[in-house]
């Protein structure tokens, strides 16, 4: 087949390293694609083309890229599928002439709940176009608020990096692990504030935040890891007995996945997409939608019960590591695509 993918850019990002995985990937079983991606200028698309730029952080990457100034659905190539990855996308897709393939949307968020005007994102899941979904919560989203019918395809975990690093964990302190990030919505607030009152009973857990940039402003972080490099990703989730997820709402969540596969415990909201490996009592504990009491409550079962966290983080391991599989997952994909 001849795929295409719309990607918004190649920056390392969950929902782009799900994209480019997914291309790569159908590229390696034998299909021709290509990811046609928006460049700021004309002569950095230009130059992107000439040089045959590529994701840095994916060496030996087997689709092609291609960059473009705009999506411009008359200028799409001729392929068999035509794919939107984002709401930005979705438009070009629908307008694109019957030659650019059938047509496709990857959702992997609710993107109007914090991702672009509400009513112009919203406007996106109504259109005619045969929705892939990442959770079931979003599948649900999808039927319930649009109508609209979605195959759901979970993100899996790249167990050849995320797996556990021996030697990571130490004795010398009991580490509670936390994405950090500027959108309020991500829960680092509710976070800070469970952490807190954890503390109060259990001085001895420290708090360690990860994140592409260090916060703009002092917080009660024991350590921090900026920007860490992919292959020493799994050695901070390795190193943290606890993985703490307070994000109000997730397409999926794939930190707290690649948290699980390195064997850390996971205490999260139910923030939506984690319904799909968050089994509270055996894969998580798993506190109601921003209810930071419960939150702080499941934090000190999972800090003061030993037993318990370990039986929970063997359980989640094999859970994230069995139940979904790239593999698997790019078959099915191949198999979507080449229904219609």
């Amino acid at each position: 087949m001849k795929i295409t993918f719309l990607a918004p850019h190649l920056r390392i990002a969950g929902g782009v390293r799900a994209i480019l995985t997914y291309a790569d990937r159908l590229a390696g079983r034998g299909h021709d694609v290509t990811l046609m991606v928006p460049a700021k200028r004309p002569w950095t698309a230009w130059s992107g083309n000439l040089r045959g730029l590529g994701p840095d952080w994916m060496p030996g990457f087997r689709a092609r890229v291609r960059w473009v100034t705009t999506w411009d659905p008359a200028r799409l190539p001729a392929a068999d599928a035509l794919i939107a990855t984002a709401w930005q996308s979705a438009d070009a897709v629908v307008q694109a002439p019957a030659l650019a393939g059938a047509k496709f949307y990857l959702v992997q968020h609710f993107e109007s709940l914090y991702h672009g005007d509400p009513p112009r994102v919203n406007v996106t899941y109504a259109l005619p176009l045969r929705k892939i979904v990442i959770s079931s919560w979003l599948r649900d989203i999808m039927k319930e608020r649009f109508g609209a019918d979605a195959e759901v395809l979970v993100t899996p975990v790249d167990r050849d990096l995320f797996h556990p690093v021996a030697g990571a964990r130490s004795s010398n302190a009991f580490r509670v692990l936390m994405l950090h990030h500027d959108y309020a919505w991500k829960g680092v607030r509710e976070g800070l504030e469970a952490v807190a009152a954890v503390k109060v009973r259990h001085p001895e857990i420290q708090l360690v935040g990860f994140g592409v940039k260090p916060p703009r402003e002092a917080l009660p972080y024991d350590e921090f890891y900026p920007n860490l490099p992919q292959d020493r990703l799994a050695w901070l989730y390795s190193r943290c007995p606890i993985y703490l997820c307070p994000s109000w709402d997730e397409g999926l969540g794939m930190p707290s996945m690649e948290a699980m596969a390195c064997g850390a415990a996971l205490v999260t909201f139910d923030n939506g997409g984690s319904r799909d490996y968050a089994s509270d009592g055996a894969t998580a504990l798993v506190a109601p939608h921003r209810d930071v009491a419960a939150l702080a409550r499941c934090l000190e079962r999972m800090v003061a019960d030993g037993a318990l966290r370990e039986r929970i983080a063997a359980q989640g391991r094999e859970f994230v590591t069995q139940s979904f599989d790239w593999g698997r997952a790019t078959e099915r994909l191949e198999e979507i695509l080449a229904s219609y």
